[in-house]
């Protein structure tokens, strides 16, 4: 993988992500160069298969400024791109076990192409969050004790 635009935190913090995607995005004008200087914002988004394609919902790519009136809408519904069978694959697998699709980072590939990293995510319940929260202090911890014994 290449250079990380955004990672959407709270996807990791919500769900219990199974598998994972790699998938193209398609921008329209100047919203490249938006996502160039990192203007990308996660809040609240989510995909969807609709029609035999995948939709990426409210995902906020703020205009780019010199671009004047040939900005797009910030918020509007951005295609993915993946393969048909890779789609009805994903599709079978949401359907069958009930699992959300969650974008999870928006990266710049080796050649330089926009991705966006989408995983098939199962809903946390609140105490699954306080355990991962839990573990999180424990190995911090520790690494802070590791770290001053060693000194």
């Amino acid at each position: 993988m290449g250079e990380t635009i955004a990672t959407n935190k709270k996807a990791f913090r919500d769900f219990a992500i199974t598998e994972k995607w790699e998938c193209g995005l398609e921008l329209m004008g100047a919203e490249v160069k938006s996502v160039r200087s990192g203007r990308v914002n996660f809040k609240d988004t989510f995909a969807r298969i609709d029609g035999g394609q995948v939709f990426l919902h409210n995902l906020h790519i703020e205009n780019y400024a010199q671009a004047s009136y040939m900005n797009e809408a910030e918020d509007r519904v951005r295609r993915l791109l993946l393969h048909k069978r890779e789609i009805k694959k994903i599709d079978q697998k949401a359907r069958e076990k009930g699992l959300t699709l969650v974008p999870t980072k928006v990266y710049f590939n080796k050649r330089g192409y926009v991705k966006v990293e989408i995983g098939l995510g199962k809903g946390k319940k609140m105490i699954d969050k306080r355990e991962t929260i839990k573990k999180r202090d424990v190995s911090r911890d520790i690494g802070r004790m590791v770290k001053h014994k060693n000194r």
